[in-house]
């Protein structure tokens, strides 16, 4: 077969195949489909949106803009502090404190089973000699509610054997961020380990480390499983956390109260009130 004839042959094959596609229920179909779809789309594309329309489009983008940028940090602080995380007393290395993030307590001096958690596990790591000095940070910016005082004495009457000048007490560590600047700015930390729950660590590493320190983390111990609902409801306000933390580290935030530095290698008691 020639060129030619090849050409020819091809044509009336199409012809053929066009003919039938035409003849075609289902494809006609489809190709009514193409063209409503088609003026559809001319139709809006000559008729301004109106402003009710652009608002909402704008926010649906900025929402779907915040959601990548959100999940972007939250995965970026997760994967780059995962290698810093430990959770085997015994393969913690040395520090020179063990830094003990506050949580909620109660009247009576009643801690919470978190922050309970965490103090054991941090006073556990100091009898280890896993660190030398333990600084309780916490909330203390009212009379009526003091998560240090009562962490610290928490310690006195379970670990007497504690020396009173290793502890160390921030009162106004009232986020994780402001903890850990505080804890090079005042506290003169250069190097800790840091005691919380596993939710928590990635962002206090984070933190710790872009502030400047040598910095490791220790899942605290559970002593009581937690049950899913409280589980979700940290891994929720985590999530929005570890934003605003990205955001306070780029920005540089200063904390809400800086102070006489009290060095972590001196008397802990000069912290205390």
């Amino acid at each position: 077969m020639n060129l030619k004839l090849l050409i020819e042959w091809l044509a009336n094959a199409g012809r053929s195949i066009a003919e039938k596609l035409k003849a075609c229920r289902f494809c006609a179909k489809i190709r009514a489909l193409i063209s409503t779809f088609r003026a559809f789309r001319a139709k809006q594309q000559k008729q301004p949106l109106s402003l009710i329309q652009r608002i909402a489009r704008a926010f649906v983008l900025f929402c779907a803009a915040a959601f990548v940028f959100s999940a972007i940090i939250n995965i970026y602080m997760i994967l780059s502090t995962k290698k810093y995380v430990y959770t085997q007393k015994e393969l913690v290395p040395s520090k020179t404190a063990a830094i003990v993030l506050g949580a909620k307590v109660y009247n009576g001096g009643y801690v919470s089973i978190a922050f309970r958690d965490r103090i054991v596990s941090g006073a556990e790591l100091l009898s280890m000699g896993k660190a030398e000095k333990i600084l309780i940070s916490g909330d203390h910016g009212r009379k009526t509610y003091d998560e240090v005082n009562t962490g610290r004495n928490f310690i006195l009457k379970n670990y007497p054997e504690i020396a009173h000048e290793d502890i160390f007490m921030d009162h106004a560590g009232f986020s994780t961020y402001e903890t850990m600047y505080r804890a090079k700015a005042v506290f003169c930390v250069d190097d800790a380990v840091i005691v919380t729950q596993a939710f928590h660590l990635p962002r206090a590493l984070y933190i710790a480390r872009k502030l400047g320190f040598d910095a490791v983390g220790y899942e605290a111990d559970e002593s009581v499983g937690f049950r899913k609902r409280v589980r979700m409801s940290w891994a929720l306000r985590e999530y929005f956390a570890r934003v605003k933390a990205f955001m306070s580290v780029a920005l540089h935030v200063k904390p809400t109260y800086l102070g006489e530095q009290i060095p972590i290698t001196g008397d802990g008691t000069k912290s205390w009130d």
